[in-house]
Parts: C-alpha cells; structure tokens; sequence
C-alpha cells in the first residue's frame, strides 16, 4: 500500500472579500503595446561527447551539410555520421524596446534523438518574431540543468540534459515591434474587475485634478483608457512613470489554490466555513500474491504456483463538526488531526465548495 504523503498547507493572511491593502498601478495592469514577443530559430549544437543526434535523425546531417556548404565544403549529407552534433530549437523572449546591441537569455532543446547536450556549443542561429524578421542572432555554450552519468544499461539520468540555457547567448540585431503609447494610454488589467477597473480611473483622475473633465474612463472590466494631458503630451514616459507609481485600493477575493500532484494547499486564513458536518470514511484493498513450490507433473518435476490472497477493511467513518465562524485553517487542522490525506483534504474542500460551504474561489491546479 502507498503510504499517505505529508500535508503541505500554505496559510496566507489574504483579506476577505472586500477592499485590500493598496497596491500600485503597475502591478495591476499592462500597457497596450509594450509587451514582449518570442523569438524562434532552429541551429547546431555541436562539440559534443558522442551524445549527438545519430543517422536516424536526417536533418540534422542536411543541416550540417548546408553550414559546411556556406564554408565552401561540400559534403553529401548522406556520407556524413557525426556523433557531436545536434540538431535543436531555440527560443527567447525579446523584451518591449529592446535595442540592438542588447543581450537575450536563451533556451536550447534538442528535437532528435540527441541524448544529452552537456558541453555543447550553439553554432550562429538567427533567432525570428512571427513577422519572419530575423530579431536577434544566437551562439554559445550551452549550459544544461542535468547530467547523464553512467554507460549503456548502468547509467543514471538527473533532470533533463537534452534542454539547456545560454546566458546573454543572443545579441538583438533590429527594434522590438513595440508601440510607444503617446495621446491615449490604455491600461489592460491583468485581472479583470469591474470595481478595480473603477478605482483606478478615479485614482487617475483624483491625482491629475480632472473631475471635471475626466482624464481616464473605465471602457470595460478588463481596460481603462487615459487621454495624456496637454502639459504631458512632450514627456509620455514620464507620464506613464507618474501613473504606475498611483496607489490603488484592490479587492483581494478568497481563494483556495489546491495542487493534487504534489498535495499542496494555499488558502487564506479569513476564508469562512459555514455551519457543516463532514463525514468522511476510508476503504483499504490490499492484493497480495505470493509464489507457492507444487509440483508439476511426474518424475517430480516442480513449479513456481502464484497464491492470490485479497482483504478489504474498511474504517469507520470519523465525524467532524464546524462551529459557526469556522475558517478554512480550523478546516484543515482538525482534518489532519484525525490522519486525513492530502487526497482526502482535496475531495472535502471539493465537497464544501459543491455543498455551498465554502464562501470562497475553489481553483486546482
């Protein structure tokens, strides 16, 4: 039988629903056209230890031959069984603005049949936006977050060494695609709320002094438009920097965050419970074979015989009984006073939010 694995239960002094603490702007919401994008390009890894792609993966020899082509070396990639090289995908994130000359983290993967990529080298790969531009160009070592130790059938695999990272590996070469806000500033909120959606086009125009004319309208629950003043329209960073520093009352709704993987629980020490009585049970099934020596036939000839042997047992179901008031916290602590699971945390916080119990967002992930 699996041993019950130790509750993780993370209590967070989360308000309840209503108005939070205040937060600014910035943290709450992203401008339109100052977002990043993903770079793609597809390159070598070579210097490898006998590691690389092998003849089964053909466009790995192809590309070779196609880089050793541009060096003035013709190579039939049909003749070609080259050990240390591998063929791989790369990827990076080229930030708002970004400028040529600017440096890019990036991450190499393998898509052969490349075993590990540890002391490679990424030979130049043109890294491109889904324009098809060609936004930055990539090369160096490869550094990656596992190891393979051990020959054949006696080795040992930690992580994944077929994925690695370059660190500054990728130099940008043209502009980010960015849109620079300039007469109307639109703020998207990263999440969504007609009330917080509300309060930060007050809070905008409060600061700015234009109650009468109103500087920012809430359009929907997700986007706050601002028209730049007369006296900004010359310094928009500076009028965009003026408006992430405003501080903005948020509301801060209960939730539960439920990880059944790793039996892992965030909640709020405010959630309230109502009234309720839980009653919860366990059934064990254990299967157990056993091989039994009888004999076979004549000449007293034996065989291994499998004995089968099943039991059920079930417990008594253990009863627990919330006061009126009972949060969340009192929930979990008397569930693992009587030796409940994770498993079994889960599926009552699951029953509560389906009872109408729990007065709060219920989320698995």
């Amino acid at each position: 039988m699996r041993k019950p694995r130790p509750i993780a239960v993370l209590c967070l002094a989360a308000m309840a629903a209503g108005a939070g603490p205040a937060t600014r702007v910035k943290d709450l919401v992203d401008i339109e056209g100052v977002r990043d994008n993903q770079l793609l390009g597809y390159g070598l890894v070579v210097g490898l230890n006998g590691t690389g792609d092998k003849r089964q993966t053909v466009f790995s020899a192809q590309s070779l031959s196609n880089l050793l082509a541009r060096m003035g070396v013709r190579v039939d990639p049909t003749a070609i069984l080259v050990r240390n090289t591998a063929a791989a995908l790369v990827t990076a994130t080229l930030p708002a603005f970004a400028q040529p000359g600017s440096k890019l983290d990036i991450t190499v993967a393998a898509i052969g049949d490349a075993s590990n990529l540890q002391g490679g080298l990424l030979v130049l790969t043109p890294l491109k936006g889904v324009d098809g531009q060609v936004y930055a160009v990539a090369q160096g070592s490869v550094v990656t977050g596992g190891f393979v130790a051990g020959r054949g059938g006696n080795s040992q695999t930690v992580n994944h060494p077929t994925a690695g990272r370059v660190p500054e590996g990728a130099i940008v070469e043209r502009v980010a695609p960015s849109v620079e806000p300039r007469a109307l500033v639109k703020l998207q909120l990263r999440q969504e709320g007609y009330a917080a959606a509300a309060r930060i086009a007050h809070a905008i125009n409060a600061h700015f002094n234009a109650t009468d004319a109103p500087l920012a309208r809430a359009e929907n629950s997700g986007l706050v438009t601002v028209q730049t003043p007369a006296e900004w329209k010359a310094r928009p960073v500076e009028f965009i920097a003026e408006l992430e520093d405003l501080m903005v009352d948020t509301d801060r709704p209960p939730r539960v965050v439920i990880n059944e993987r790793t039996g892992t629980i965030v909640m709020g020490r405010d959630v309230v419970i109502a009234p309720v009585t839980i009653l919860h049970g366990a059934l064990t099934v254990e299967v157990m074979t056993a091989m039994a020596i009888a004999p076979s036939g004549p000449g007293g000839k034996t065989a291994a015989v499998p004995q089968v042997s099943t039991t059920a047992t079930a417990a008594p179901a253990k009863n627990i009984s919330l006061n009126p008031g009972a949060s969340i916290e009192d929930l979990v602590r008397a569930l693992s006073a009587i030796g409940s699971t994770p498993r079994d945390i889960i599926a009552v916080l699951q029953g509560l939010r389906a009872a109408g119990a729990l007065q709060a967002e219920l989320e698995v992930i």
